[in-house]
Protein backbone atom coordinates (compact mmCIF):
# COMPACT_ATOMS: atom_id res chain seq x y z
CA UNK A 1 0.00 0.00 0.00
CA UNK A 2 1.40 3.90 -0.95
CA UNK A 3 1.42 5.68 2.06
CA UNK A 4 -0.29 9.40 2.28
CA UNK A 5 2.77 10.92 0.68
CA UNK A 6 2.82 8.51 -1.81
CA UNK A 7 -0.30 9.51 -3.07
CA UNK A 8 -0.13 13.31 -3.65
CA UNK A 9 1.01 15.16 -6.25
CA UNK A 10 3.73 16.31 -4.88
CA UNK A 11 5.52 12.97 -4.73
CA UNK A 12 4.52 12.54 -8.04
CA UNK A 13 6.33 15.49 -9.72
CA UNK A 14 9.17 16.35 -7.09
CA UNK A 15 11.17 18.27 -6.62
CA UNK A 16 9.21 20.43 -8.92
CA UNK A 17 6.54 22.47 -7.02
CA UNK A 18 2.49 22.47 -7.45
CA UNK A 19 2.81 26.06 -7.66
CA UNK A 20 5.74 25.39 -10.36
CA UNK A 21 4.06 23.06 -12.01
CA UNK A 22 0.45 24.82 -12.82
CA UNK A 23 2.08 28.24 -13.60
CA UNK A 24 4.65 26.75 -16.66
CA UNK A 25 3.80 23.41 -17.42
CA UNK A 26 -0.02 22.54 -16.90
CA UNK A 27 -1.54 22.69 -20.50
CA UNK A 28 1.38 24.72 -21.56
CA UNK A 29 4.43 22.31 -22.18
CA UNK A 30 5.44 18.98 -21.51
CA UNK A 31 7.42 18.71 -17.90
CA UNK A 32 9.78 15.49 -17.41
CA UNK A 33 10.91 14.61 -13.99
CA UNK A 34 13.76 12.10 -13.40
CA UNK A 35 13.61 10.79 -9.92
CA UNK A 36 17.04 8.32 -9.78
CA UNK A 37 15.28 6.22 -8.35
CA UNK A 38 14.10 3.28 -9.94
CA UNK A 39 11.88 1.72 -6.76
CA UNK A 40 10.45 5.13 -7.01
CA UNK A 41 6.68 3.99 -8.12
CA UNK A 42 6.70 0.54 -7.36
CA UNK A 43 4.61 1.09 -4.35
CA UNK A 44 1.34 1.67 -7.43
CA UNK A 45 2.20 -1.51 -9.32
CA UNK A 46 4.76 -3.94 -10.53
CA UNK A 47 6.18 -6.41 -13.05
CA UNK A 48 4.79 -9.31 -10.66
CA UNK A 49 0.93 -7.39 -10.30
CA UNK A 50 0.95 -7.49 -14.05
CA UNK A 51 1.24 -11.03 -13.78
CA UNK A 52 -1.33 -11.59 -10.80
CA UNK A 53 -3.92 -9.37 -12.73
CA UNK A 54 -3.63 -11.47 -16.04
CA UNK A 55 -3.59 -14.70 -14.63
CA UNK A 56 -6.21 -14.28 -11.64
CA UNK A 57 -8.76 -11.86 -11.94
CA UNK A 58 -10.76 -12.35 -14.95
CA UNK A 59 -10.39 -8.91 -16.75
CA UNK A 60 -11.76 -9.24 -19.76
CA UNK A 61 -11.34 -7.65 -23.28
CA UNK A 62 -12.10 -4.73 -23.68
CA UNK A 63 -10.26 -3.99 -20.11
CA UNK A 64 -7.06 -5.70 -21.89
CA UNK A 65 -6.31 -5.07 -24.98
CA UNK A 66 -3.05 -5.75 -26.85
CA UNK A 67 -1.61 -3.19 -29.16
CA UNK A 68 0.90 -3.22 -32.33
CA UNK A 69 2.23 -0.39 -34.01
CA UNK A 70 2.92 -2.48 -36.47
CA UNK A 71 0.46 -5.13 -37.08
CA UNK A 72 -3.25 -5.04 -36.88
CA UNK A 73 -4.51 -7.27 -33.59
CA UNK A 74 -8.13 -7.31 -33.07
CA UNK A 75 -9.68 -9.13 -29.92
CA UNK A 76 -11.06 -11.60 -31.74
CA UNK A 77 -6.89 -12.74 -31.62
CA UNK A 78 -6.64 -13.56 -27.85
CA UNK A 79 -10.57 -13.98 -26.79
CA UNK A 80 -12.71 -16.95 -26.24
CA UNK A 81 -16.51 -16.87 -25.65
CA UNK A 82 -18.01 -13.77 -23.67
CA UNK A 83 -14.79 -11.81 -24.49
CA UNK A 84 -13.00 -13.89 -21.90
CA UNK A 85 -8.73 -13.62 -22.18
CA UNK A 86 -7.10 -16.29 -23.46
CA UNK A 87 -4.06 -15.53 -21.04
CA UNK A 88 -1.98 -17.72 -22.95
CA UNK A 89 -2.50 -16.18 -26.35
CA UNK A 90 -2.03 -13.21 -24.61
CA UNK A 91 1.07 -13.96 -23.62
CA UNK A 92 2.17 -15.48 -27.19
CA UNK A 93 1.47 -12.38 -28.69
CA UNK A 94 3.00 -10.21 -26.25
CA UNK A 95 6.20 -12.21 -27.00
CA UNK A 96 5.91 -11.17 -30.38
CA UNK A 97 6.08 -7.76 -30.11
CA UNK A 98 2.66 -6.56 -28.76
CA UNK A 99 1.73 -4.34 -26.32
CA UNK A 100 -0.60 -5.33 -22.78
CA UNK A 101 -2.80 -2.67 -22.01
CA UNK A 102 -4.35 -3.01 -18.89
CA UNK A 103 -7.63 -0.36 -18.76
CA UNK A 104 -9.59 1.02 -15.43
CA UNK A 105 -7.33 -0.86 -13.32
CA UNK A 106 -7.73 1.84 -10.16
CA UNK A 107 -10.90 -0.24 -10.04
CA UNK A 108 -9.50 -3.37 -8.84
CA UNK A 109 -5.95 -2.27 -7.34
CA UNK A 110 -6.05 -0.64 -4.08
CA UNK A 111 -3.19 1.46 -4.31
CA UNK A 112 -3.87 2.65 -8.06
CA UNK A 113 -7.21 3.37 -6.21
CA UNK A 114 -5.78 5.60 -3.65
CA UNK A 115 -2.73 7.31 -6.04
CA UNK A 116 -6.30 8.57 -8.38
CA UNK A 117 -8.12 9.68 -5.75
CA UNK A 118 -5.34 11.99 -4.63
CA UNK A 119 -5.49 13.34 -8.03
CA UNK A 120 -9.30 13.83 -8.18
CA UNK A 121 -9.04 15.83 -5.37
CA UNK A 122 -5.72 17.77 -6.64
CA UNK A 123 -7.29 18.92 -9.99
CA UNK A 124 -11.68 18.62 -8.74
CA UNK A 125 -12.61 16.14 -11.81
CA UNK A 126 -12.56 12.50 -12.79
CA UNK A 127 -9.03 10.61 -13.59
CA UNK A 128 -8.05 6.61 -14.67
CA UNK A 129 -5.20 4.81 -14.77
CA UNK A 130 -4.01 2.74 -17.38
CA UNK A 131 -0.95 0.28 -17.12
CA UNK A 132 1.22 -0.82 -19.92
CA UNK A 133 3.56 -3.83 -20.15
CA UNK A 134 5.53 -3.39 -23.46
CA UNK A 135 7.81 -6.16 -24.47
CA UNK A 136 11.84 -5.60 -25.53
CA UNK A 137 12.40 -3.16 -28.84
CA UNK A 138 8.80 -2.77 -28.93
CA UNK A 139 6.17 -0.23 -30.25
CA UNK A 140 2.51 -0.19 -28.91
CA UNK A 141 0.81 2.76 -30.68
CA UNK A 142 1.66 5.06 -33.73
CA UNK A 143 2.13 8.74 -33.42
CA UNK A 144 -1.28 10.06 -31.93
CA UNK A 145 -2.20 13.06 -29.30
CA UNK A 146 -4.46 11.78 -26.10
CA UNK A 147 -7.63 14.49 -25.64
CA UNK A 148 -7.01 14.21 -21.89
CA UNK A 149 -3.83 15.48 -20.07
CA UNK A 150 -1.34 12.59 -19.09
CA UNK A 151 0.92 11.83 -16.56
CA UNK A 152 3.17 8.78 -17.61
CA UNK A 153 5.38 6.52 -14.48
CA UNK A 154 8.04 4.87 -15.71
CA UNK A 155 7.91 1.39 -13.32
CA UNK A 156 10.32 -1.12 -14.80
CA UNK A 157 12.79 -0.76 -18.13
CA UNK A 158 12.91 2.16 -19.95
CA UNK A 159 11.09 4.17 -23.10
CA UNK A 160 12.45 6.20 -25.74
CA UNK A 161 9.62 8.87 -25.79
CA UNK A 162 9.77 11.35 -28.76
CA UNK A 163 7.21 14.32 -29.04
CA UNK A 164 6.03 15.90 -32.43
CA UNK A 165 3.83 18.80 -33.00
CA UNK A 166 0.62 20.03 -31.51
CA UNK A 167 -2.08 19.83 -34.27
CA UNK A 168 -5.01 20.19 -31.98
CA UNK A 169 -4.49 22.95 -29.00
CA UNK A 170 -6.25 21.10 -25.84
CA UNK A 171 -8.55 19.30 -28.05
CA UNK A 172 -12.13 18.68 -26.55
CA UNK A 173 -12.94 14.48 -25.64
CA UNK A 174 -14.46 14.75 -29.26
CA UNK A 175 -11.66 16.71 -31.23
CA UNK A 176 -9.65 12.70 -31.13
CA UNK A 177 -6.43 12.36 -33.28
CA UNK A 178 -7.19 11.49 -37.19
CA UNK A 179 -3.74 10.89 -38.73
CA UNK A 180 -6.01 11.49 -41.97
CA UNK A 181 -6.19 15.18 -41.30
CA UNK A 182 -4.01 15.50 -38.40
CA UNK A 183 -0.42 16.44 -39.25
CA UNK A 184 2.20 14.84 -36.72
CA UNK A 185 4.66 17.63 -37.26
CA UNK A 186 8.26 17.48 -36.79
CA UNK A 187 10.11 16.15 -33.53
CA UNK A 188 10.22 18.87 -30.57
CA UNK A 189 11.56 16.93 -28.25
CA UNK A 190 13.21 13.56 -27.15
CA UNK A 191 13.63 11.77 -23.79
CA UNK A 192 14.29 8.58 -22.18
CA UNK A 193 12.10 7.44 -19.28
CA UNK A 194 13.74 4.90 -16.66
CA UNK A 195 12.35 3.39 -14.28
CA UNK A 196 11.40 5.77 -11.47
CA UNK A 197 10.96 8.82 -13.82
CA UNK A 198 8.07 10.47 -14.34
CA UNK A 199 6.75 12.75 -17.69
CA UNK A 200 3.48 15.32 -18.22
CA UNK A 201 1.83 15.22 -21.78
CA UNK A 202 -0.42 17.81 -22.00
CA UNK A 203 -3.46 16.94 -24.31
CA UNK A 204 -2.80 17.77 -27.99
CA UNK A 205 0.70 16.97 -27.91
CA UNK A 206 1.48 14.58 -30.44
CA UNK A 207 3.81 11.68 -28.99
CA UNK A 208 4.83 7.99 -29.64
CA UNK A 209 7.21 5.47 -27.53
CA UNK A 210 9.57 2.69 -28.02
CA UNK A 211 10.93 -0.11 -25.52
CA UNK A 212 14.46 -0.62 -24.83
CA UNK A 213 16.10 -3.95 -24.77
CA UNK A 214 13.94 -4.57 -21.50
CA UNK A 215 10.33 -5.21 -20.73
CA UNK A 216 8.66 -2.33 -20.47
CA UNK A 217 6.26 -1.70 -17.73
CA UNK A 218 4.21 1.93 -17.38
CA UNK A 219 1.24 3.64 -15.95
CA UNK A 220 -0.27 6.83 -17.02
CA UNK A 221 -2.71 8.67 -15.02
CA UNK A 222 -5.33 10.33 -17.25
CA UNK A 223 -7.15 13.80 -16.64
CA UNK A 224 -10.35 14.15 -17.11
CA UNK A 225 -10.76 17.75 -16.90
CA UNK A 226 -13.69 19.64 -17.06
CA UNK A 227 -13.61 22.63 -19.73
CA UNK A 228 -14.53 26.25 -20.31
CA UNK A 229 -16.65 25.40 -23.05
CA UNK A 230 -18.64 22.56 -20.72
CA UNK A 231 -19.68 25.90 -18.33
CA UNK A 232 -20.21 27.89 -20.93
CA UNK A 233 -22.47 25.28 -21.96
CA UNK A 234 -24.26 24.42 -18.95
CA UNK A 235 -24.69 28.31 -18.85
CA UNK A 236 -26.50 28.26 -22.73
CA UNK A 237 -28.70 25.32 -21.82
CA UNK A 238 -29.92 26.94 -18.32
CA UNK A 239 -30.71 30.16 -20.15
CA UNK A 240 -32.46 28.35 -22.57
CA UNK A 241 -34.59 26.90 -20.28
CA UNK A 242 -35.63 29.68 -18.27
CA UNK A 243 -35.87 32.15 -21.03
CA UNK A 244 -38.11 31.94 -24.33
CA UNK A 245 -35.88 34.21 -26.67
CA UNK A 246 -33.59 31.67 -26.30
CA UNK A 247 -36.12 28.78 -27.45
CA UNK A 248 -36.94 31.06 -30.42
CA UNK A 249 -36.66 29.68 -34.00
CA UNK A 250 -34.11 31.59 -36.82
CA UNK A 251 -35.53 33.44 -38.93
CA UNK A 252 -37.54 31.97 -41.83
CA UNK A 253 -35.53 31.84 -44.69
CA UNK A 254 -31.64 32.07 -43.10
CA UNK A 255 -30.67 29.51 -45.47
CA UNK A 256 -31.85 31.54 -48.60
CA UNK A 257 -28.85 33.65 -50.55
CA UNK A 258 -31.28 36.84 -50.62
CA UNK A 259 -31.82 36.25 -46.80
CA UNK A 260 -30.64 39.97 -44.67
CA UNK A 261 -28.54 38.84 -41.55
CA UNK A 262 -29.05 42.44 -40.41
CA UNK A 263 -31.70 41.78 -37.87
CA UNK A 264 -30.70 37.89 -36.78
CA UNK A 265 -26.75 39.15 -36.10
CA UNK A 266 -28.70 42.27 -33.83
CA UNK A 267 -31.32 39.22 -32.25
CA UNK A 268 -27.69 37.13 -31.59
CA UNK A 269 -25.89 39.96 -30.11
CA UNK A 270 -28.59 40.73 -27.52
CA UNK A 271 -28.80 36.97 -26.59
CA UNK A 272 -25.45 36.73 -25.81
CA UNK A 273 -26.15 40.07 -23.82
CA UNK A 274 -28.85 38.47 -22.00
CA UNK A 275 -27.15 35.58 -21.39
CA UNK A 276 -23.71 37.38 -19.79
CA UNK A 277 -26.53 39.49 -17.33
CA UNK A 278 -28.72 36.50 -16.54
CA UNK A 279 -26.02 34.07 -16.00
CA UNK A 280 -25.88 32.66 -12.55
CA UNK A 281 -22.21 31.81 -12.35
CA UNK A 282 -22.32 30.39 -8.65
CA UNK A 283 -25.02 28.26 -8.92
CA UNK A 284 -23.08 26.70 -12.15
CA UNK A 285 -19.83 26.73 -10.95
CA UNK A 286 -21.55 24.54 -7.79
CA UNK A 287 -23.84 22.47 -9.62
CA UNK A 288 -20.15 21.16 -11.22
CA UNK A 289 -18.97 20.36 -7.95
CA UNK A 290 -21.56 18.70 -6.63
CA UNK A 291 -21.90 16.60 -9.82
CA UNK A 292 -17.90 15.60 -9.16
CA UNK A 293 -18.09 15.26 -4.97
CA UNK A 294 -21.07 12.72 -6.12
CA UNK A 295 -19.29 10.79 -8.62
CA UNK A 296 -16.62 9.61 -5.85
CA UNK A 297 -17.42 7.18 -3.42
CA UNK A 298 -15.61 7.04 0.03
CA UNK A 299 -12.30 4.33 -0.21
CA UNK A 300 -13.88 2.90 3.15
CA UNK A 301 -11.02 0.20 3.52
CA UNK A 302 -10.84 -0.57 7.34
CA UNK A 303 -13.87 0.18 8.30
CA UNK A 304 -15.00 -2.72 9.63
CA UNK A 305 -11.97 -2.20 12.88
CA UNK A 306 -13.15 1.28 12.76
CA UNK A 307 -16.29 0.95 13.78
CA UNK A 308 -15.31 -1.71 16.23
CA UNK A 309 -12.94 1.15 18.02
CA UNK A 310 -15.75 3.31 18.33
CA UNK A 311 -16.64 2.12 21.96
CA UNK A 312 -12.87 3.20 23.15
CA UNK A 313 -12.93 6.56 21.65
CA UNK A 314 -12.08 9.14 24.31
CA UNK A 315 -11.09 13.14 24.52
CA UNK A 316 -7.52 12.12 23.89
CA UNK A 317 -8.10 9.45 21.34
CA UNK A 318 -6.24 10.93 17.69
CA UNK A 319 -8.18 11.07 14.89
CA UNK A 320 -8.03 12.01 11.47
CA UNK A 321 -9.87 13.14 7.85
CA UNK A 322 -9.98 9.53 6.19
CA UNK A 323 -7.68 9.78 3.25
CA UNK A 324 -9.82 9.83 -0.26
CA UNK A 325 -12.85 11.04 1.20
CA UNK A 326 -14.26 13.85 -1.33
CA UNK A 327 -16.70 16.07 0.62
CA UNK A 328 -18.18 19.24 0.66
CA UNK A 329 -19.25 21.17 4.00
CA UNK A 330 -22.32 23.38 3.20
CA UNK A 331 -23.96 26.25 5.12
CA UNK A 332 -27.49 25.09 5.09
CA UNK A 333 -30.39 27.72 5.79
CA UNK A 334 -31.64 27.50 9.35
CA UNK A 335 -29.98 25.26 11.92
CA UNK A 336 -28.15 23.48 10.50
CA UNK A 337 -24.99 22.64 8.21
CA UNK A 338 -24.12 19.79 6.39
CA UNK A 339 -21.45 17.36 4.49
CA UNK A 340 -21.99 16.68 1.02
CA UNK A 341 -20.41 13.44 -0.16
CA UNK A 342 -21.03 10.66 -3.31
CA UNK A 343 -24.87 11.64 -3.20
CA UNK A 344 -25.24 11.64 0.38
CA UNK A 345 -26.17 14.67 2.51
CA UNK A 346 -25.37 14.01 6.00
CA UNK A 347 -26.90 17.41 8.39
CA UNK A 348 -25.69 18.36 11.53
CA UNK A 349 -26.59 20.87 13.94
CA UNK A 350 -25.56 24.86 12.94
CA UNK A 351 -23.51 25.04 16.33
CA UNK A 352 -20.89 22.23 15.02
CA UNK A 353 -19.96 23.71 11.49
CA UNK A 354 -16.81 25.17 12.59
CA UNK A 355 -15.49 22.01 14.57
CA UNK A 356 -16.65 19.98 11.68
CA UNK A 357 -14.90 21.82 8.78
CA UNK A 358 -11.10 21.40 11.15
CA UNK A 359 -12.37 17.51 11.49
CA UNK A 360 -12.75 16.99 7.54
CA UNK A 361 -9.35 19.48 6.57
CA UNK A 362 -6.69 17.65 9.08
CA UNK A 363 -5.21 14.54 8.59
CA UNK A 364 -4.15 14.40 12.38
CA UNK A 365 -5.17 15.67 15.92
CA UNK A 366 -6.50 14.75 19.47
CA UNK A 367 -10.71 15.00 19.64
CA UNK A 368 -10.17 17.37 22.38
CA UNK A 369 -8.17 20.09 20.03
CA UNK A 370 -11.34 20.93 18.09
CA UNK A 371 -12.30 24.14 17.94
CA UNK A 372 -15.97 25.98 18.06
CA UNK A 373 -17.90 25.85 21.35
CA UNK A 374 -19.11 22.07 21.68
CA UNK A 375 -18.22 20.78 25.17
CA UNK A 376 -16.22 17.17 25.33
CA UNK A 377 -19.64 14.97 25.26
CA UNK A 378 -20.16 17.02 21.81
CA UNK A 379 -16.92 16.71 20.41
CA UNK A 380 -16.77 12.32 20.76
CA UNK A 381 -20.20 12.55 19.65
CA UNK A 382 -19.43 14.50 16.21
CA UNK A 383 -16.23 12.23 15.44
CA UNK A 384 -18.10 9.00 16.56
CA UNK A 385 -20.69 10.39 13.88
CA UNK A 386 -17.94 11.54 11.10
CA UNK A 387 -16.04 7.62 11.91
CA UNK A 388 -19.47 5.81 11.39
CA UNK A 389 -20.17 7.83 7.99
CA UNK A 390 -16.82 6.80 6.79
CA UNK A 391 -15.26 10.53 6.36
CA UNK A 392 -13.25 10.01 9.18
CA UNK A 393 -10.42 7.69 11.03
CA UNK A 394 -9.48 6.60 14.88
CA UNK A 395 -5.65 6.81 14.32
CA UNK A 396 -5.46 5.63 18.18
CA UNK A 397 -7.86 5.51 20.83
Amino acid sequence: MCSALATSLEWLISPVSKKSFFQDFWEKKPLVVSHAQRHYFEPLFSLDEADRVLTTLDRRYPDVTLKNANREITGDDYTVGDDALDVAKVFQLFREGSTIAFAYLDTVVPSLTSFRRSLESEFSCLCQTNVYLTPPAAQGARPHYDTHDVFVMQIAGSKHWTLYGTPVESPLAAQDFDPAIHEQGAPTQEFELKAGDVAYIPRGVVHDARSSDNISLHITAGILRTTWTDLLLEFVAEASLNDPAFRKSLPPGFARADFDRGQARATFRHLLQQLSAKANFEAILDRFADEFVSACPPLLRGQMAQLAALDRLTIDSKVGARAGVISRVRSDVGESASVECYGRKIIFPAHAREALRFALSNSEFVVRSLPGGLDDAGKLALVRRLIREGLMVALST
